[in-house]
């Protein structure tokens, strides 16, 4: 019972790990990145749709995307749905693919991006907390029924405490790459 519940956490950990990995992506650096624009939600013929699934997007050089769409009516759809972002990215189109140009972030802005980094972050830990918070419950029903023992409870909670320090290092360390990666100039 126990080590089911701790792999339950585990994997439910893992989730949030990746979570952030996610979100860290799409925080823009001073350097082109597909990750970038590739989960941004595109009005598809009334469907909200990855824009990943709709167009190949690509980094040519340093400071450029290129999005070459798969059905050239999308084009449109396209650039509205990165003018409308909180990217603050303007598409360049030529009829058949759209360029889009990554201006250098002021220091003002990176000092803004830390700190959604940051918020970012602290919500992962929060999210890691919060299984090790419902694994523990679990443990304490499992043993108030009689399931397991007293010294198997105090087992599992080492054991889960182990695995929640080391999910945390992992988003920590997470969060200062992705930082130094924001103030990297």
């Amino acid at each position: 019972m126990v080590i089911d519940a701790l792999k339950e956490a585990e994997a439910r950990m893992k989730g949030a790990v990746r979570s952030l990995e996610d979100d860290l992506a799409v925080i823009r650096t001073g350097r082109a990145s597909p990750a970038l624009v590739e989960r941004l939600s595109v009005d598809y013929y009334g469907n909200p749709t990855p824009l990943m699934q709709l167009a190949t997007i690509s980094a040519p050089e340093p400071r450029l995307l290129t999005i070459r769409p798969f059905d050239p009516a999308s084009l449109k759809d396209i650039e509205r749905a990165i003018l409308t972002s909180d990217l603050g990215l303007t598409p360049n189109s030529d009829g058949k693919m759209i360029r889009l140009s990554i201006p250098p972030l002021t220091e003002e802005r990176r000092h803004d991006l830390v700190r959604v980094v940051r918020n970012r972050a602290e919500e992962g830990r929060i999210a890691i907390r919060n299984v090790r918070r419902d694994t523990h419950n679990d443990l304490r029903e499992f043993e108030r029924e009689k399931i397991i023992s007293e010294d198997e409870l105090r087992r599992g909670e080492s054991d889960l405490q182990d695995l929640t320090d080391r999910y945390i290092e992992l988003i920590n360390d997470q969060g200062r790459r992705k930082e130094a990666e924001v103030l990297e100039v």
